[in-house]
C-alpha cells in the first residue's frame, strides 16, 4: 500500500519510535515560531535549558498578540523577544508585521517541512502542504534546541471534496461544515488529510482557513496537498524555489474517508459559545447584531479583505453596528492600501486595526454588554472577547460583511447584493523590511528583561503519596481561557507569579487562595473536570500556573491534545475515570489519597485513589507512554530534560 501525505512527511522526519497510529514517536522539526503571548515563556525556557543557539532549519518570533502597550509590560516583553532572538539566531518578526500564522504562510511555510509552532492556530500551514502543529512552548523550546517532538502517530482521515462553492459560500462555511460533523470534541489523535477533485478549486488561503480551524475539532494538524495552486501562491510571493510537489500516492490507505461535496455547502454561523454550536444562516432569524469584526488569523488573507471590501464598497455600515477590520499582515494591508480597496473600507465606516490579534483574544475591542457580536475569527468561547456577557457568533466574511450593513442577520444570498469575485493576484506586494535577521555576533548581544519577565517556574520532584483535595469540579468543554484568562491578562506571561492569581478568574476567583493554602498545609490540590478538558489555546500557562499553586494531578472523563502535554511537561498527572459515573460521585473539597501515588503512575497500570469522605476507591487510566511517566516524576519536562542531558541541544536526540 502506498503511502498518504502524513505518512509520507513523518517517515521523511521520524527519528524516534514505531509509526503505528496512537504510539508515541518522535519527529524532526525543521521549523518553529512562536508569538509573544506564549513564546516569552517558551525563550524563558529555552535559556533555562542551557541553550544559547537554535539548532532549526529556521526560527520565526512574531510580536503579533499583546501589541497594545497599556502599561511597561508589553512593551518590556517585545524587547526581550527581540533581543533573545538576536542572540539566539531567530527571525524577529516586529510589531504591525502581522499575525505570524498568516505571515508564516506568506513568506516562509514550505511543503513537505515540519513546523512546529507555540499557537493551537500553527496548523494553518496545513494549507500550503506543510504538517504543521500546535504545542506548549516548552516543547516549542526543546525542538529549537534540536530535540525531537513526541506526539502519537495519528489516524489519517482523507476528507475527499467534490464540486464547487457556489456564490456566497466560502472556505469558511466549508470549515464549520466540518465542525458541524466531527463536533469538537472526540477527535485527539487524528489528522485531517484534504484531497479529492474540489480541492483545485480553492485558493491557499482558503485551504488556510480549513487547516487553521482544524484546532477547533481538536485533531493533531490539517494538510492539502501541494499542487499546482500551491506552486502558483508561492511564485507570487517571489518564493517559488520553496515549492515542492507533494501528492497521495493513487494506492494510500486512510482510517476513513469523509466525502464533502463544495457545491452542497452553504452560509453557516457558529452560535454562542462555542465553534461546534454551528447553524444556518437561514435558521437563525432576526438577531440584532451591534458589533463585526473581520480579520484573525483565519480570514485576514487578501482575497478575504477584498472581499469585504467589495462588500462594503460604496455603502454604508448600519447606524448600530461597529465594525473593525484587520488585516491579517503588513503585506495585506499595504496592498490595500495601494489599490483603494482600504479607502473603500474607512469610507464604509469602518475602524481600522492592526495587524494582530487583538479583538480575537480580548486584548481590545470588547463588545458591549450583552451585545452581538460577528466575527471571522476561529473562537467564541464565553468571556474571551473580553466581555462575558457577550454573544459572540463566527461567520465568513461575506456573512460579516452583510451584517455590518443590515445590522442584523442576513444570509448573504438575500441581500440583493451581487457576489463581490476577490482574485489571488499574479504577485504579492513583497517589503520584509519588519523582519530582523539574525546577526553574526551573536555572543555579544544583551538580552534585555524588564522588571515584569521572570524565571520559568520549576516544580519539585513528583511525590511519592498523594494527599489530594479536590479544590475546584468544572464540566465538560472546560477551555484554556476558562482556565487561564487571556486579553489584558496577557501582559503577566512572563510573570508566573502574578498570571496565577487569575487562574480560573471566570469561573471561580477563590480558587488560586485556596490552592496556596492547602499547599501550605500539605495538601495536594486536585482539579476534577468533565470531558475534553482543555480544549482552545496552545497557552502553557494554563498548566503551569497551576502547577506553580500546587496543583498535582487533573481527573477528567477525557482531554485534548496540547493540554495533555502540557500537564506533563509540568509535572500535573492528566487522570482519565476508569468509570465516568466516578466523576458525580466527586464533590469540592472531597480528600484523595494514593500511598503508592508516584509508584503507580511509573507502572503505567491503573491509579486508585481512596475518596477519605465515602470511602469508594476511584480507578483511574493513567495514559501517558513510558517518556512522559519518567517527565512526571521528575517534575515536568525542563527538570527531566536538563537532569538527563549534559548537552541540552541533544536532549530529544539528534538531528537526522
Amino acid at each position: 500500500m502506498g503511502q498518504n501525505i502524513v505518512e509520507k512527511i513523518i517517515y521523511a522526519h521520524l527519528r524516534e519510535g514505531e509509526y503505528a497510529p496512537g504510539r508515541e514517536i518522535g519527529i524532526r522539526v525543521d521549523q518553529t515560531l512562536t508569538q509573544d503571548a506564549t513564546g516569552t515563556m517558551a525563550y524563558l525556557q529555552f535559556e533555562a535549558l542551557g541553550l544559547t543557539e537554535v539548532k532549526t532549519d529556521l526560527s520565526v518570533s512574531y510580536v503579533d498578540h499583546n501589541t497594545v502597550q497599556v502599561g511597561f509590560e508589553n512593551a518590556d516583553d517585545h524587547r526581550y523577544l527581540q533581543t533573545v532572538a538576536a542572540r539566539c539566531g531567530v527571525v524577529f518578526s516586529r510589531a504591525g508585521n502581522g499575525i505570524c500564522h498568516q505571515v508564516h504562510l506568506e513568506r516562509f511555510g514550505k511543503p513537505g517541512t515540519t513546523l512546529l509552532g507555540s499557537d493551537s492556530h500553527t496548523p494553518t500551514g496545513g494549507g500550503i502542504g506543510q504538517l504543521a502543529i500546535g504545542a506548549g512552548g516548552l516543547d516549542v523550546a526543546v525542538a529549537m534546541g534540536g530535540g525531537n517532538f513526541y506526539l502519537q502517530a495519528p489516524r489519517v482521515v482523507l476528507v475527499r471534496l467534490t464540486g464547487r462553492l457556489k456564490d456566497w459560500v466560502s472556505s469558511k462555511d466549508v470549515v464549520l461544515k466540518m465542525l458541524e460533523l466531527l463536533g469538537t470534541k472526540g477527535n485527539v489523535g487524528v489528522t485531517l488529510e484534504y484531497g479529492g477533485p474540489g480541492v483545485a478549486s480553492l485558493s491557499v488561503p482558503e485551504r488556510a482557513t480549513i487547516t487553521n480551524m482544524g484546532a477547533e475539532m481538536g485533531v493533531t494538524t490539517s494538510v492539502f496537498p501541494a499542487d499546482e495552486t500551491t506552486r502558483r501562491f508561492l511564485a507570487a510571493q517571489g518564493r517559488e524555489r520553496d515549492f515542492a510537489p507533494l501528492v497521495p500516492d493513487p494506492d494510500a490507505g486512510y482510517a476513513r474517508v469523509i466525502e464533502l461535496d463544495l457545491g452542497s455547502v452553504e452560509p453557516l454561523a457558529a452560535a454562542p459559545h462555542s465553534p461546534g454550536n454551528v447553524k444556518r444562516v437561514r435558521e437563525l432569524g432576526h438577531v440584532k447584531v451591534s458589533q463585526v469584526c473581520i480579520g484573525s488569523c483565519t480570514n485576514s488573507s487578501y482575497k478575504d479583505m477584498m472581499t469585504a471590501a467589495g462588500i462594503l464598497k460604496g455603502r454604508s455600515v448600519h447606524p448600530d453596528v461597529s465594525l473593525a477590520v484587520a488585516p491579517g499582515s503588513r503585506q495585506v494591508l499595504m496592498m490595500l492600501a495601494r489599490n483603494g480597496a482600504l479607502a473603500d473600507l474607512v469610507a464604509a465606516g469602518a475602524r481600522i486595526m492592526e495587524s494582530a490579534c487583538g479583538f480575537c483574544i480580548g486584548n481590545h475591542y470588547s463588545p458591549g454588554s450583552g451585545a452581538v457580536s460577528v466575527r471571522t475569527s476561529n473562537r467564541n468561547f464565553e468571556a474571551r472577547s473580553g466581555t462575558k456577557d457577550a454573544q459572540v457568533y463566527l461567520a465568513s466574511p461575506e456573512v460579516a460583511a452583510v451584517a455590518a450593513l443590515r445590522g442584523a442577520f442576513v444570509d448573504p444570498r438575500d441581500a440583493g447584493l451581487l457576489c463581490p469575485r476577490a482574485a489571488e493576484p499574479e504577485r504579492f506586494l513583497i517589503d520584509d523590511s519588519l523582519f530582523v535577521a539574525p546577526i553574526r555576533e551573536r555572543a555579544s548581544v544583551r538580552v534585555e528583561r524588564g522588571p515584569n519577565v521572570g524565571e520559568p517556574p520549576r516544580n519539585e520532584r513528583m511525590p511519592e503519596v498523594l494527599a489530594g483535595e479536590v479544590l475546584i469540579k468544572v464540566g465538560d468543554k472546560v477551555t484554556t481561557d476558562h482556565i487561564m484568562p487571556a486579553g489584558a491578562r496577557l501582559k503577566y506571561r512572563s510573570n508566573v507569579p502574578k498570571y496565577a492569581e487569575f487562574v480560573f478568574e471566570n469561573v471561580d476567583k477563590t480558587f488560586p487562595g485556596r490552592c496556596l493554602a492547602a499547599k501550605a498545609s500539605g495538601r495536594h490540590a486536585v482539579v476534577v473536570a468533565g470531558e475534553s478538558y482543555g480544549q482552545g489555546s496552545s497557552r502553557e500557562h494554563a498548566s503551569m500556573c497551576p502547577m506553580y499553586l500546587g496543583v498535582k494531578a487533573v481527573l477528567a472523563k477525557s482531554f485534548e491534545r496540547i493540554h495533555s502535554a502540557n500537564l506533563v511537561n509540568f509535572g500535573i498527572v492528566p487522570l482519565v475515570f476508569a468509570d465516568p459515573r466516578d466523576y458525580d460521585a466527586l464533590q469540592g473539597g472531597d480528600r484523595l489519597g494514593a500511598a503508592d501515588w508516584r509508584q503507580a503512575v511509573a507502572s503505567g497500570g491503573p491509579v486508585r485513589l481512596e475518596n477519605e469522605r465515602t470511602g469508594a476507591v476511584l480507578e483511574c487510566r493513567c495514559e501517558l507512554s513510558e517518556r512522559q511517566r519518567l517527565i512526571v516524576a521528575s517534575g515536568g519536562l525542563l527538570n527531566y530534560t536538563t537532569s538527563r542531558s549534559p548537552e541540552p541541544s541533544l536532549s530529544g536526540g539528534r538531528r537526522g
